[in-house]
């Protein structure tokens, strides 16, 4: 069966020549296995100037004349068109990858395209970047009419969107001084760029674009049209990175399928891609799908003609052949291979794919006719360490360090064997990471007690933990080992396990009992005494103005016995209490009426106000928080001070902290310390002690971690104050290279973003703590009720003020009983003296007794 192939002649034709012949081999072969009819393909190639219709036509003729029973071709455009018209009259099928949308509405009964109708991806991805003004860039013939059906696509969406600019170029200058002109007259827009052109002009495009000093790069967007994404394989060109690129792509050479392929053809070398297979195009993959896609008609044909294929007519050959061809199905090198009733592609995927900024292309989306645009998450994963870890059990070294690792406490008749000897935070962990990772492990104690320090009398010059990494006497260090640059420079690091850093842990201050007139406390002592002044100058300057106005006179009746006079409510006594009415916001049921009086009250009544106000707020936070108050809060507290004394662990990453800090209250800290060689304790129990015996007047400078820890247990009598002064990390330490450090740090992010390592330090160091009762950790916990103690002074003065009361009442009762008694006694001796007097003089005297209410 003799097939006619028409290519563009390109620089790299001899690669589409040699798949053409790789691809006729093995599918011959495939054909002698399962075909009882003995035939062979074999093709004729032409290669054509794609752009002059007259080899085109010389070629097409010379095929015809050969007799080929099928058509494959890779022609554009007009050359396109001319060969779909020969297909038409010969009734020769013809699989096609032809480029100009015009053949979308070319009717034609022997075509098949293998290229996809793919401007509905390209739509949707326009909308998706919601772009509404776009500059559109081509140089092909079919480029208005690629426009044209891409507003019909958005327009049925009913999205909105204009075309800026448009303009056909040449040739790559022409498009380059097009861009700088548009990059002149806005250089703050927004440029949203959709080029129409083959891989080659964009190649050349994007490169000036990026040497050019004077073009923006951050305000330009390019969308490609054309999926020449499947031919910009310039991995080399670093240009492509540096700018927002986006196109299609429908050909991926490292898919699992097109590795297939390219397995079965021999082009697969030590499990990679050979040079070859590196240098297909896409239309090298148009042609093997085109080839594939007759093959497998063949195979449809043969079992149902018995004759054989040289026999028969060609004519009626091609009708048969073409209604098979449009029934195939199959996965080739641009995936799913399968053809719709009007003869074009169906069911297919596209990707959008996009430059990093490494110029690599990373797939941004995918797109189907089903699905629409569909965003796929970055999927950018550490490339595998080749190097593999051999075993399976490791050798776990670490310290002695509570809570970290301590000997596991049970019964006096149990005895524990091997890891189970051993509790505390890192042997949990060491579990948590064996667990997940499928390892056993040993786990033992470092030999000289030692994190690690440079040594010179130890072997490769370092002791503890370190040398023990350095020399391969283990392969893991799990302990509260700190993170420095001394010791990554000999061993490696994983992500830190827990954070912490130094931190100052001071004597818990005892409780101190409120005081019972705490209530006055949110006053100082001299404005209580300006209020009280205020409060009695207000009240004598309101009885003046009743002595003076005259407004505040009016007339009354003082007595049966005496005259009308002048009087005025505001009396003394009255005007102090009208004063602390207003204070105590009551009614006094007297006001004054002179303007003088009113100016006085109104003043006094704005200041309670303001007073009563500004207490009201202070009463809350003085009474419902109960600060403890420490002597120190701060490194700068410390620094600034003589009368606590502070120090740190010598010899330790502490001690070398304040040795190189640039801080000015560091240095001064140091300063302080190294000239008191006692503040520099052998170990942290001998800081820890020094604490809580010190009374208050040292302050210890610990890692933040072993702080918490002490501060939860007995005797409870240590805290941590301030913030801390650094921040540094625990790692896990493996020797250097080790192919236990990736899978090490990944385990280690694992766990911190499902909370393991927060329940672990939970676990250890505050839901076994023994100091619970003394200080709860959550926030909800705390008291916010006020005591007794916090209002016993409003009790005392209500006691106070009542027994005051009833002494004054027995006193007015007793004065008034006895002032009455006595002006009755007046009386009756006044009576007494005029009633002889009455009886000499013969007069008749009425007597007016006093009615008295019984």
């Amino acid at each position: 069966m003799l097939l006619g192939i028409i290519i563009n002649e390109k620089v790299n034709s001899s690669t589409s020549l040699e798949l053409i012949r790789l691809t006729i081999n093995k599918l011959n072969d495939d054909l002698d296995l399962i075909n009882s009819t003995k035939f062979k393909l074999e093709s004729i190639v032409k290669l054509i100037n794609g752009t002059n219709p007259i080899d085109a036509v010389d070629a097409i003729n010379d095929l015809i004349s050969e007799k080929i029973l099928v058509f494959i071709s890779t022609l554009n455009g007009p050359l396109h068109r001319i060969i779909l018209s020969y297909s038409n009259n010969f009734k020769i099928p013809v699989i096609h990858s032809d480029q100009t949308q015009n053949s979308f509405y070319v009717s034609n009964l022997y075509q098949l395209s293998i290229k996809p109708i793919y401007l509905k991806a390209l739509a949707d991805l326009i909308q998706h970047f919601n772009w509404g003004n776009v500059i559109y860039l081509y140089n092909s013939d079919d480029g208005l009419a690629k426009l044209q059906y891409l507003f019909n696509v958005l327009l049925e969406k009913k999205y909105e969107w204009k075309i800026e600019k448009i303009k056909r170029f040449n040739n790559d200058k022409d498009a380059h001084q097009f861009i700088q002109k548009l990059e002149f007259q806005n250089p703050e827009i927004r440029k949203n760029i959709l080029l129409d052109c083959d891989a080659d002009v964009a190649k050349k495009i994007i490169i000036k674009h990026i040497h050019d000093i004077y073009l923006g790069r951050r305000n330009f967007n390019y969308l490609f049209t054309n999926l020449i994404f499947d031919d910009f394989w310039f991995k080399s060109t670093k240009e492509f990175g540096a700018i927002n690129i986006t196109g299609l792509r429908i050909f991926d050479p490292q898919s699992k399928s097109s590795r297939d392929i390219f397995t079965n053809l021999g082009l697969i070398e030590n499990d990679k891609l050979s040079n070859l297979a590196k240098q297909f195009t896409l239309e090298d993959a148009f042609i093997h799908d085109g080839l594939k896609a007759i093959y497998y008609s063949l195979n449809d044909l043969s079992e149902k003609i018995n004759e054989t294929i040289n026999s028969t007519n060609s004519k009626c050959f091609g009708c048969i052949l073409h209604s098979f061809l449009k029934k195939v199905k199959f996965v080739g090198l641009t995936g799913n291979v399968e053809f719709s009733y009007n003869l074009f592609r169906q069911n297919f995927e596209i990707g959008a794919v996009q430059m990093t900024t490494s110029s690599q292309m990373t797939l941004y989306a995918s797109w189907t006719k089903k699905n629409k645009l569909v965003v796929i998450p970055s999927k950018l994963y550490r490339k595998e360490n080749e190097k593999k870890f051999e075993r399976k059990h490791v050798i776990i070294t670490s310290i002695l360090e509570e809570p970290y690792l301590m000997w596991r406490k049970g019964d006096k008749d149990k005895k524990f064997y091997g890891n189970e000897r051993f509790e505390g935070y890192c042997k949990d962990l060491a579990d948590l990471l064996m667990k997940s990772m499928n390892f056993t492990y040993t786990l033992r104690l470092v030999n000289d007690s030692k994190y690690g320090a440079e040594d010179s009398r130890s072997v490769l010059g370092w002791n503890g933990m370190i040398g023990e990494l350095i020399r391969k006497e283990a392969d893991l260090a799990i302990a509260p080992l700190t993170i420095t640059s001394a010791r990554e420079r000999v061993i490696d690091f994983t992500k830190p396990f827990m954070q912490m850093g130094i931190s100052i842990m001071i004597k818990r201050p005892k409780e101190k009992y409120s005081d019972v007139f705490s209530f006055l406390s949110p006053l100082s002592k001299d404005i209580w005494i300006c209020v009280f002044f205020s409060y009695v100058a207000v009240s004598i300057t309101i009885f003046l103005s009743g002595k003076i106005s005259q407004i505040e006179w009016s007339k009354g009746n003082i007595g049966v016995y005496q005259d009308r006079k002048f009087l005025d409510d505001f009396t003394l006594v009255n005007c102090f209490w009208f004063s602390l009415g207003a204070v105590m916001r009551q009614n006094t049921e007297i006001s004054p009426r002179s303007f003088s009086a009113r100016i006085a009250g109104s003043v006094w009544w704005f200041f309670t106000l303001i007073i009563i106000s500004s207490y009201t707020a202070n009463l809350a936070a003085f009474l419902t928080v109960e600060r403890m108050i420490t002597p120190i809060n701060s490194a700068d507290d410390l620094s600034k001070q003589t009368d606590v004394e502070y120090g740190i662990l010598k010899d330790s990453s502490t001690q070398e902290f304040f040795k190189r800090t640039k801080i000015s209250v560091y240095k001064r800290m140091w300063e302080y310390m190294s000239s008191r060689p006692h503040v520099l304790v052998n170990s942290y129990e001998d800081g820890i002690n020094k604490v809580r015996k010190s009374r208050g007047k040292f302050a210890f400078l610990i890692e933040s971690t072993k702080n918490d820890y002490v501060n939860e247990r007995k005797p409870c009598d240590t805290i941590k104050v301030g913030r801390n002064l650094d921040a540094k990390g625990y790692g896990i330490a493996t020797p250097l290279n080790s192919p236990l450090t990736i899978e090490l740090n990944l385990k280690i992010l694992s766990f911190k973003e499902l909370s393991e390592l927060t329940k672990l330090e939970n676990k250890w160091w505050f839901d076994r703590s023994e100091c619970k009762s003394i200080e709860k950790r959550s926030t909800n916990n705390i008291e916010n009720s006020l005591t007794l103690n916090n209002v016993a002074g409003c009790f005392y003065i209500l006691m106070f003020g009542i027994i005051l009361s009833l002494i004054v009442c027995w006193i007015e009762y007793y004065y008034g009983n006895k002032k009455n008694s006595i002006l009755n006694l007046k009386k009756e001796n006044k009576i007494k003296t005029q009633i002889p007097d009455l009886f000499l003089a013969n007069k008749t005297i009425k007597l007016r007794c006093p009615i008295h209410n019984r």
